[in-house]
């Protein structure tokens, strides 16, 4: 083996042409990739600001049922209490009956 060195001879314009051109396709395939980036960001905003408006919408429906709900359990509240009085009433009634508290009619 000898030990010749290798000599390789470009001219540096050649070197330089290869490098732009190189930069050149670069930057055309980040370009294209960033566009589709920006597409698809601007299609997610959309279905975003899209759903936030059926997530107000429900959040509306829900409130408005959550109201009448509301008002349901208010007034079988009422009614339960009106039970338990006469309930109470009633017990009463007959522990004074059963213990001769009060007479016979």
């Amino acid at each position: 083996m000898s030990n010749t060195p290798i000599q390789v001879t470009y001219s540096l314009e050649e070197v330089l042409v290869r490098i732009e051109q190189n930069l050149s396709d670069f930057r055309k395939e980040t370009n294209q990739k960033l566009e589709r980036i920006d597409e698809r960001l601007t299609k997610l905003e959309v279905g975003q600001a899209k759903l936030e408006g059926e997530l107000r919408g429900d959040i509306k429906a829900l409130d408005e049922k959550v109201t009448g709900l509301g008002k349901r359990l208010e007034n079988q509240e009422f009614v339960n209490r009106g039970i338990l009085v006469a309930l109470v009433v009633a017990i009463l009634g007959s522990a004074a009956k059963l213990l001769g508290w009060v007479g016979n009619p």
